[in-house]
């Protein structure tokens, strides 16, 4: 099981023991998007009628900032950590009608914040399909995904444009 830190010698579930790392300052961005439909793609932009469970995207923002603050309850060997700052924001693509999502995570700490930087954007855009499902039940949840990450062992990464 070489590479997969949270699986032991007998291929068991581990938590990482993160007792002898140094505390570093860690940041993570992740981003995804959601396919709505023209309906919903107005009510967001803010040129259509407003849906009738209200301020989509703020309602979505801080759903996602919850997540990411709540990401070890969620994920069974994540770590509790103290988040110094989380940030949700949101793009309008109208021309593919898609809302993209990205989430921004701080922290000092002995483990990453990519997690939490991915839940952020999951929880976001769920909220997003439930808030909008009444209109539209084919919406389509895509490519959510780490787009950077720096601090700790691994160091800094970044997401090939490429692929």
């Amino acid at each position: 099981m070489d590479g997969f830190t949270h699986i032991n010698e007998k291929g068991e579930a581990n938590m990482v023991d993160v007792g002898g790392k140094a505390e570093t300052k860690r940041y993570a961005r992740a981003s995804g998007k959601i396919k709505v439909c023209d309906a919903v793609m107005a009510a967001v932009s803010g040129k259509g009628e407003m849906l009738k469970k209200g301020d989509i995207l703020g309602t979505a923002r801080v759903a996602g900032i919850m997540a990411a603050k709540r990401t070890a309850e969620l994920i069974p060997l994540c770590h509790t950590l103290i988040l110094d700052k989380v940030s949700v924001d949101f793009e309008a693509d109208e021309d593919e009608k898609e809302i993209i999502c990205s989430c921004e995570v701080r922290l000092s700490g002995k483990t990453g914040a990519e997690m939490e930087a991915l839940t952020g954007v999951s929880v976001a855009l769920l909220t997003i399909y439930d808030m909008c499902k009444a209109v539209d039940r084919a919406m389509v949840i895509s490519d959510v995904r780490l787009e950077e990450k720096d601090g700790g062992k691994t160091g800094h990464f970044i997401r090939d444009p490429e692929g």
